[in-house]
């Protein structure tokens, strides 16, 4: 028998394909395979770039003793949790119900029917500091699968149970109060010291300073506001931040934001790029701009396919080390800069003989004032460039559609508010990608691109963030080809995932094979779930169509959010967000234009100030004809032969036309802009 992973395209898998192991990707035959030869199976979950998955995989994945007894006795399963996120998904809950945690790597034994009846994280190969180990944990199992069977049913029967009988809560009137709990639970946990909330260890979590900052907007609470900027001004000044490369890693070991796990995701530099870029543009602070333009050109310079497409992320260690590509000591700092220059980077930087990192440096602007001079983006310039001939960085090179999606809303975005063109052709790039690699013959999503190939049947969070995406996209420049592409992609998403009677969205689509459980994830963790960025893209389209069928979504998609956010509102921030739309005043803005572009004043209203709930479209000439079937209402509005005349709906009215755009803001009651 030999290793199965030889001719996958995940790298993660790739990691794994010379282990001694005999490894199965997910598929049939490892279970098929279980069944004929009466074998437990061992699932191990996990991705390229995470630390203590190569920790596992160096002490016992490559260890021929821990190989012996897993060949011996199980069928054993490598996944990668990024290319098949509806398995880790539901294997992630059973270990949630059985240990009350989770996290990577995910140790799953179960049956050949998929029933799980042992639930873990990381295991070292033998037992040490009262832990469970690998070897003692598999030799149990091998006595147990002998001699008492029976009692690992009876676990895994209880298991799936659980699951089965876990229900949806009842739906529930959207409201301002549910709102205002979950603000109020994100400020309760604040760190006026520290920004942030909670104890470390500290994640960024982009989308709850999203949901403060336009709840601020909305409710003109200088608190939220004021917990969110200070929250972004540490984490930029902290060692989360790469202040030499730009670009931040998941998440901080400590409460200042000093100590990283220090790989870097496309996800969450993503949604950082589009909160710093709307903090931007209402506070006008220069870090959080030069924040913005450096990440985005961290992304684009490191994470860029020459395709267009983007990849998934770099790996913590290099050369088996944890941090080593990024920390510096004084010396070498001086080696690159010389004497004087080198003392006043480590001045600035925090780089020190004693260290601030098992005696290295992660360099940082902590309780500093300040930021980037031109000479100190010379210096950084100098040190990049130095860390990349010293060592390097694993780099995971898939391009997930769900993860795209979120770097182009975000480049979309930050194009628009920075004004820099060139991000918006990124984004465009990305999206021309996924349409011609990640999508099928039917118009369908695929989950992963690698290596000429796309792979697994899109799950819900590809559609609904690439939904958001095209809607992100129409809102910088008002392609009407984006409008419609998202209408589309949003019908898919009704057709594939939509619970009919019970409200919500399905993780994974009704037409593939089926897991133990087929969940609705509705909490906003590291990511939005599926269905809460599903919420907010039916409020746009409701918002930018008029058409009642969008209103009827939204209505039923907020009020199902509504009913499983109120127990614990704060954990489901971005579901909260969505609801907005309806919560708050809300306005359309239609510019009738005689060229097909928008007009400047137009473009820098929008970009200067900011009003919460004001949706605008574009109608032309060229698009007239396209825009009268997305939004039938725009057929009755006439164009002008020259310029461009504004008309304005707020609160179920619809005002006179208008070529004065000034005195449009007289009627934006409800949109007291902040800047």
């Amino acid at each position: 028998m030999s290793n199965h992973l030889k001719n996958q395209k995940s790298p993660y898998l790739l990691q794994h394909a010379d282990n001694p192991v005999h490894w199965y990707p997910w598929c049939d035959q490892a279970f098929e395979t279980a069944k004929k030869e009466d074998k437990p199976v061992f699932l191990s979950i996990g991705y390229s770039t995470c630390h203590w998955c190569h920790v596992m995989a160096h002490e016992s994945f490559k260890d021929e003793e821990v190989a012996q007894i897993l060949n011996r006795s199980f069928v054993s399963i490598k996944v990668d949790r990024e290319e098949r996120p509806e398995v880790d998904a539901v294997y992630m809950s059973v270990c949630q119900a059985m240990t009350g945690s989770g996290g990577w790597p995910l140790t799953i034994l179960m049956t050949a029917e998929q029933h799980p009846f042992y639930a873990g994280t990381y295991l070292p190969k033998h037992s040490r500091y009262g832990h469970l180990g690998l070897m003692e944990l598999l030799t149990q199992v091998e006595t147990l699968w002998l001699d008492q069977r029976e009692q690992l049913y009876q676990t895994g029967t209880k298991v799936q149970s659980w699951l089965q009988a876990s229900k949806d809560a009842s739906p529930l009137e959207p409201s301002r109060e549910l709102v205002r709990r979950g603000a109020g639970e994100l400020l309760g946990t604040f760190d006026s010291r520290w920004g942030g909330f909670g104890q470390a260890p500290k994640f960024p979590t982009p989308h709850n300073l999203l949901f403060l900052i336009r709840y601020a907007a909305l409710e003109q609470d200088q608190k939220a506001l004021a917990a969110a900027e200070k929250t972004l001004e540490c984490m930029a000044k902290g060692g989360i931040y790469d202040q030499i490369g730009g670009g931040f890693s998941r998440y901080s070991t400590d409460e200042r934001w000093l100590v990283p796990h220090f790989e870097k995701m496309l996800y969450d530099n993503a949604l950082l790029i589009y909160v710093y870029a709307e903090a931007w543009q209402i506070t006008r602070q220069p870090l959080f701009l030069s924040v913005v333009k450096e990440t985005v050109s961290y992304v684009l310079r490191e994470l860029t396919d020459p395709e267009g497409g983007f990849y998934c992320g770099q790996d913590a260690d290099s050369d088996g080390v944890e941090g080593k590509y990024y920390v510096l000591t004084p010396k070498e700092v001086c080696s690159v800069l010389g004497k004087e220059d080198g003392a006043a980077f480590c001045r600035r930087y925090d780089i020190t003989e004693k260290g601030n990192f098992e005696g290295k440096n992660i360099p940082n602007r902590i309780g500093q004032k300040g930021w980037k001079t031109e000479q100190t983006e010379k210096w950084c310039e100098l040190l990049y460039r130095y860390r990349l001939s010293r060592t390097s960085l694993h780099k995971d090179d898939k391009i997930l559609t769900a993860w795209n999606s979120l770097m182009i809303a975000a480049l979309a975005k930050a194009a628009f508010v920075c004004g820099e063109p060139a991000w918006l052709q990124a984004a465009r790039k990305a999206q021309q990608f996924l349409a011609s690699r990640l999508t099928d013959q039917e118009g369908r999503l695929y989950v992963r691109y690698r290596d000429g190939e796309a792979a697994h049947p899109g799950n819900l969070e590809d559609y609904a963030y690439y939904a958001w995406a095209l809607l992100e996209l129409y809102q910088a420049d008002f392609h009407a080809d984006d409008l419609e592409m998202a209408i589309k992609t949003a019908r898919q998403m009704l057709r594939w995932f939509s619970d009919e009677e019970q409200g919500g969205f399905y993780l994974y689509a009704s037409d593939v094979k089926r897991l133990i459980s087929r969940p609705k994830e509705t909490w906003d963790g590291a990511l939005p779930s599926g269905n809460s960025v599903a919420g907010l893209v039916f409020a746009l389209l409701d918002a930018l169509t008029g058409e009642i069928c969008w209103k009827e979504e939204e209505t039923r998609m907020i009020r199902y959010l509504a009913g499983t956010a109120d127990a614990f509102p704060s954990g489901h921030s971005f579901g909260l967000l969505s609801m907005f739309q309806k919560l708050y005043p809300n306005a359309q803005l239609l510019c009738a234009c005689a060229e097909h572009r928008v007009p400047e004043e137009l473009d820098n209203l929008l970009r200067e100030h900011v009003f919460p709930g004001l949706n605008v479209l574009l109608l032309t000439p060229e698009n007239r004809q396209q825009l009268g079937r997305l939004a039938p209402f725009t057929a009755s509005y006439l164009l002008p032969e020259q310029g461009a005349v504004y008309y304005l709906c707020q609160d179920s009215a619809c005002h006179s036309g208008t070529r004065d755009l000034s005195s449009i803001l007289s009627y934006l009651k409800g949109f007291p802009p902040l800047s």
